[in-house]
């Protein structure tokens, strides 16, 4: 059940794109309780997989790749349709892939992907629920109001047009404070894994 849930949201990032495209504005004020309701079923698969017994190496994997496709789909179309600067959308991908291979290869070792920080500061800014909830919902934060900003503009033009420089000021806002708290939070995984791997070497020369 849990592993049909993630493909239900994964699925569901495909009508969202589609809207953010071609839908008129009459109908894009659809977008962000989608995305939400994308982002909700996040929390329900992880949560649905540990009330049922349904936890798995390839249930975790699948959960944090479907999380990724739809991050990295909904920065770069966000950067295509012009809504952030197109190396935002780089900046996750690379931090984004970077990361997750570390991950991957350590759950494969029969850790998890919080579990495998050490340190910590890297278990407070990682894997500490704190700065997971702040990340995940800063996300969802600056997601759902990129997607809002052509809906209200149509229903409330007046309004849009008066407080343009406080809109861009919110924009700037949610968008640099989800990048920096996006590479925050990688720099810790980076950098132990090349501490771990440095000492592997290290073992492997005093061993021949």
């Amino acid at each position: 059940m849990a592993n049909v849930i993630t493909l239900t949201r994964l699925l569901m990032i495909f009508p969202l794109v589609a809207m953010i495209y071609w839908a008129s504005p009459d109908w894009l004020w659809l977008a962000p309780p989608l995305l939400l309701l994308i982002i909700a079923l996040d929390g329900l698969d992880g949560y649905v997989a540990r009330k049922r017994l349904e936890t798995s190496v390839f249930g975790s994997i699948f959960d944090i790749a479907a999380d990724r496709v739809i991050e990295y789909v909904l920065w770069t179309v966000l950067g295509h349709v012009g809504l952030v600067p197109m190396w935002v959308a780089l900046v996750f991908i690379i931090r984004g892939t970077l990361v997750d291979s570390i991950r991957y290869s350590a759950i494969a070792g029969g850790a998890t992907a919080f579990g495998m920080m050490r340190s910590r500061l890297g278990r407070f800014l990682v894997a500490g629920r704190l700065v997971r909830g702040l990340y995940g919902g800063l996300k969802a934060m600056t997601f759902a109001w990129l997607l809002s900003q052509a809906p209200l503009a149509h229903l409330l033009p007046g309004l849009w047009d008066a407080e343009g420089e406080a809109i861009v000021l919110v924009t700037g806002v949610l968008v640099y404070s989800t990048v920096t708290l996006c590479l925050l939070r990688g720099l810790p995984v980076l950098l132990e894994f090349a501490l771990r791997h440095r000492a592997f070497q290290a073992r492997e020369s005093a061993q021949t």
